[in-house]
């Protein structure tokens, strides 16, 4: 019986031959292994970026506990923190800022602007401004707050002190046809704004009967011819200098600034 074949043992001895492993380069493994470090870089993130979420939205470390309230004058920190209504309880970082603010101003129309400010780890801070009325309106037997920018945000059963109230008594004219009451109240605001500290404190009265016609009532009897709103600084400027040089005036004239007038009545 003929034996096996010269192909036949070389497929024999090969069968028999253990497998060697594949050559890889230096390079080959160095590629390897940044590869390798890149995936478990990878992972690291994950695993951190999961671990601050829990912290943050999941775990009981940082959750809103205390809600603190600066800034306020006639308002209390009491009301302004019901009118907030904060979730207590609440992830500190799902506690919307711009909600509560909006939520404060609509609430208490005495706010002009408040910054609400998360305070790591577990409260959350109110930084209120609150309005500051230059003019006072009369409504029956209360008042009317109206701040700088014109708007009337609070009615009061006592007149704040040092704050003029605004005697709005327009003739039938063209300037009240023109311009109504609500531009002339404006108007009054301006004038307000603009009158030197030290006159505002002694005014009583801001009477205004058309858009060029403001007058100023001070106390002990003295008047002051303002004019229309327009000007304001330089009207201030030379009332002062008015005041500081004739004491004893009774009246004065700066509704046009460069031709004041001084008078005793």
């Amino acid at each position: 019986m003929a034996g096996p074949t010269t192909a036949q043992r070389g497929e024999a001895e090969r069968a028999d031959t253990p497998a060697r492993p594949p050559h890889i380069s230096p390079e080959g493994r160095r590629r390897l292994a940044g590869r390798t470090r890149l995936v478990l870089a990878a992972a690291g993130l994950v695993v951190t970026a999961a671990a601050t979420v829990w912290v943050l939205y999941g775990s009981s470390w940082l959750r809103l506990e205390q809600v603190t309230v600066t800034g306020t004058d006639v308002l209390t920190r009491s009301e302004v923190g019901a009118a907030a209504a904060a979730p207590v309880g609440s992830p500190l970082m799902s506690v919307d800022t711009g909600a509560i603010a909006d939520r404060l101003r609509r609430k208490l129309p005495r706010i002009d602007s408040v910054d609400v400010v998360r305070s790591w780890p577990h409260g959350v801070r109110l930084e209120v401004t609150e309005r500051k009325p230059v003019l006072l309106v009369e409504k029956g037997e209360k008042f009317i707050e109206v701040d700088a920018k014109g708007v009337r945000f609070a009615t009061v059963d006592k007149a704040p002190p040092h704050v003029p109230l605004l005697k709005l008594t327009p003739d039938q004219s063209a300037s009240l046809r023109r311009f109504g009451g609500d531009r002339l109240l404006r108007e009054a605001v301006r004038v307000a704004g603009d009158v030197p500290a030290k006159v505002a404190a002694e005014t009583g009265i801001v009477r205004v009967t058309s858009y060029d016609s403001a007058v100023l009532e001070l106390t002990r009897g003295r008047t002051v011819m303002w004019g229309s709103s327009e000007e304001g600084p330089v009207k201030a400027r030379v009332l002062t200098a008015l005041m500081k040089a004739s004491p004893e005036a009774g009246h004065f004239d700066v509704s046009a600034p460069t031709a004041p007038a001084v008078s005793k009545s």
